[in-house]
């Protein structure tokens, strides 16, 4: 088995930037965040329950494949939670939000 040079390793490395990873919150962000991670978390079950990807994800919630992939990744600064949990409706009819 062949292992990539040194250099390609570093190219590829310096060519991540950090929208190539999942944003994880702090335990003391604000509680808005915190609604809003798990409403992205429901997400992610949800593509994995279902066993589709991101593409038919955004098919059926009508939007964008970049917002898809804002949510999968765990970009809440891009929504509120009235649209997470709007969107969340389009694919969990019965969802209930609560508060606790």
């Amino acid at each position: 088995m062949r292992y990539p040079k040194t250099k390609d390793i570093k190219k590829v490395l310096n060519e991540l930037t950090d929208d190539d990873f999942i944003k994880i919150i702090p335990l003391d962000a604000p509680k808005t965040d915190k609604v809003k991670y798990e409403l992205c978390k429901m997400f992610v079950a949800y593509i994995k329950k279902e066993n589709i990807t991101q593409v038919e994800l955004a098919r059926q919630l009508k939007v964008d494949r970049s917002r898809v992939n804002w949510i999968v990744k765990y970009r809440i600064e891009h929504f509120t939670i009235d649209r997470l949990y709007e969107l969340l409706e389009k694919i969990i009819p019965d969802c209930k939000l609560q508060v606790s």
